[in-house]
């Protein structure tokens, strides 16, 4: 792995906010921050192989792998035979990044997490995973990238849960690097809820620890949106400048560009498969300028970020989804098309609707990295938010 830091924000308001660059394995250069592309068994949820040259390369080289999905179906055991991931999936110029929590399919479960190990929550029942386990599927599956166990909880945890997360995954950590294989790179897990000096505690132990970056988890689990830069600068305050940081948990548009404001270079993030197994589809301009059709407050399935296709009012429209958008989707299918096999639960649907919110999304970390390059990420960050602030407003006063 090889990771420098190129740029800093000159924004006044967000310092910390960073462009590098990142290599992982066989994967090529890629610039940050980055977004990983979230998977299901190593692929992307409704992108076969064949297709995953249609998206921006090599912004989508870097892809997250649950270990926890191998509990189920073929083993890891088989997997190592074949020799690692990588060789079964046949994606040799990919960098594959293993975090035992998924947003889909495995859910930490804090409440049955004890001293020896993690609970999540899969589609084999709740499992309770220990570090030994955990190595064991890692040295099989041969990741470029693997973070640390962790025992992640909610935001509402009492402060002894909280310290106790914070011990146990710090215990975890020097338990995985004990038995870590010979390949991958380890990043250190870092926990802490929603209390700033426990975050701040387990950021400082991590950073004593042989890792290579540094993992942060407990995000997305009911803190709010404005204690949150507060947890992410005492997290990122006490780690070193040169050491990538990536996160889970952050996945609106709005709550990326917290986490870049605080500092972080990669992202895990389940928002586009959420997105496209709803039928939305991204639409807001990616140079912060607005699209007039984007304004108009109908029954559009429209909030200034993503447009519904399963709307009536999309049945006839024989535009593409974004007219300026290069991806595949866009060249070559309308609105129209992707309503009827929205309606008709044709799985195609599903393909083109990734394809494109993948296009979009990386489009729009190209868009943050090109604002921090030329010192306006503060402003960019203001209007995008207040953009779509001022529309939901309008919305709610119209319903």
């Amino acid at each position: 792995m090889k990771f420098s830091v190129k740029a800093w924000s000159t924004s006044k308001g967000n310092p910390a906010a960073r462009t590098g660059v990142f290599q992982l394995g066989n994967c090529p250069q890629i610039e940050t921050p980055a977004l990983l592309l979230s998977t299901r068994k190593g692929l992307p949820h409704f992108i076969s192989p064949d297709l995953l040259p249609s998206l921006p390369f090599p912004d989508s080289s870097l892809l997250h792998v649950s270990p926890l999905h191998f509990m189920e179906g073929i083993s890891s055991k088989t997997i190592s035979s074949i020799g690692g991931l990588h060789k079964m999936l046949g994606l040799h110029d990919f960098g594959l990044a293993a975090v035992a929590r998924d947003s889909i399919q495995c859910l930490p479960e804090s409440s049955a997490s004890n001293k020896l190990g993690a609970s999540f929550e899969t589609p084999c029942g709740r499992l309770l995973i220990k570090p030994a386990e955990y190595m064991g599927i890692i040295s099989s599956l041969r990741p470029n990238l693997w973070a640390t166990l962790a025992d992640e909880v909610p935001a509402w945890v009492s402060k002894k849960r909280n310290k106790n997360s914070v011990d146990r995954t710090v215990k975890w950590l020097d338990e995985c690097i004990a038995l870590s294989p010979a390949g991958g790179v380890a990043f250190g897990a870092i926990v802490g809820g929603s209390d700033v000096e426990e975050r701040r505690r387990c950021a400082q132990e991590v950073v004593k620890r042989n890792v290579s970056g540094y993992w942060i988890g407990g995000f997305g689990f009911g803190e709010s949106t404005d204690e949150r830069p507060a947890l992410l600068s005492a997290v990122t305050d006490s780690l070193p400048k040169d050491g990538p940081r990536l996160i889970s948990g952050l996945g609106l548009p709005e709550e990326v560009l917290q986490g870049v404001a605080a500092g972080i270079d990669l992202f895990d993030s389940s928002y586009i498969y959420h997105l496209t197994i709803g039928g939305f589809a991204l639409t807001f301009p990616l140079d912060n300028k607005t699209y007039a059709s984007d304004l108009k407050l109908t029954g559009m399935g429209i909030d200034q970020t993503k447009i519904n296709l399963k709307a009536t009012v999309y049945r006839k429209d024989a535009t593409p989804i974004v007219e300026s958008c290069s991806c595949y989707t866009c060249q070559n299918h309308t609105k129209a098309y992707i309503n009827h096999l929205l309606n008709v639960h044709e799985m195609l649907a599903q393909i083109l609707l990734e394809i494109h919110n993948t296009h979009h999304y990386l489009g729009f970390f190209r868009s943050i990295r090109e604002a921090i390059k030329e010192g306006r990420f503060e402003k960019f960050r203001e209007m995008f938010v207040e953009k779509r602030r001022n529309h939901l407003a309008e919305v709610a006063v119209c319903a």
